[in-house]
């Protein structure tokens, strides 16, 4: 998926399974929860002026895994009740891994992942 800055519709929204058979703990950073070896989701983004938001929406408990273009990993399991998310304040442009996780292990939960650049409601 490739977005640049300013995209419409905003926020974007991809339907996903999330789990897998992988430990993200041994990332480290905080990273928690059972992810697919491949990422779930791969986004080319052209930054700009705006912060970017990573989220999920899920019946689940999921996690976040997130493979910054630097080559660093940001991870989050709560940040609105269950649902996990992650602000980059100034994003970097380049490739985005995304994992989404489930907390406890297990693979197949739905899930929803959100692509802003407007912060999330509350």
């Amino acid at each position: 998926m490739e977005l640049t800055t300013n995209f419409q519709p905003d926020p974007r929204s991809i339907d996903v399974t999330a789990g897998g058979n992988i430990n993200s703990e041994r990332l480290g950073n905080g990273c928690t929860g059972s992810i697919a070896n491949a990422p779930d989701v791969r986004l080319q983004y052209t930054a700009g002026q705006y912060p970017l938001y990573i989220s999920v929406q899920s019946g689940s408990d999921t996690t976040l895994v997130v493979n910054l273009p630097d080559g660093s990993w940001v991870c989050n399991d709560d940040m609105n009740d269950l649902n996990p998310g992650i602000v980059l304040n100034r994003p970097a442009s380049g490739q985005y891994d995304i994992w989404i996780g489930v907390f406890g292990g297990g693979a197949g939960a739905p899930a929803k992942l959100l692509i802003s650049e407007i912060p999330p409601r509350r």
